[in-house]
């Protein structure tokens, strides 16, 4: 099972229209899953998109970030989640990235309790403008 994580803490997972493999994608599919290693560039964004899933396989690989920020300034506006194993740290920067939500294991939600991932919810209050402006 997983956990979803958004601004508001532990979410059930509402997503139920599964997810097609970015490489077995035809056009207008709902829902898309993103390997890390994917060129955002050759994601297509077609209308009925609403969700993209990008796979995060380690803590210590950030290319997801790369691709949730290229989804967004190429005009992608739909769900975008970050799925794997992204750590409690890394919530603010995701969010930044652009990533609406993040998908995480049962074990990673244990190890990680609900109250670690609030403590960086509050992600826009806290970059470098803002405390540079503070």
């Amino acid at each position: 099972m997983t956990v979803i994580v958004t601004d508001q803490g532990f979410q059930p997972d509402d997503w139920t229209q599964g997810y097609t493999p970015l490489y077995e994608a035809a056009n207008d599919v709902p829902a898309l899953d993103i390997p890390s290693q994917a060129d955002p560039d050759t994601v297509p964004l077609s209308p009925g998109l609403a969700m993209i899933r990008v796979d995060f396989p380690s803590f210590a690989d950030g290319r997801g970030f790369t691709i949730a920020r290229q989804l967004r300034l190429r005009g992608y506006r739909g769900r975008l989640r970050a799925s794997g194993h992204v750590i409690s740290d890394q919530y603010a920067m995701a969010r930044r990235a652009g990533f609406d939500e993040v998908e995480i294991s049962d074990d990673l939600a244990a190890r990680q309790p609900e109250a670690d991932w609030r403590a960086r919810a509050s992600w826009q209050a806290h970059d470098y403008q803002a405390r540079l402006r503070g």
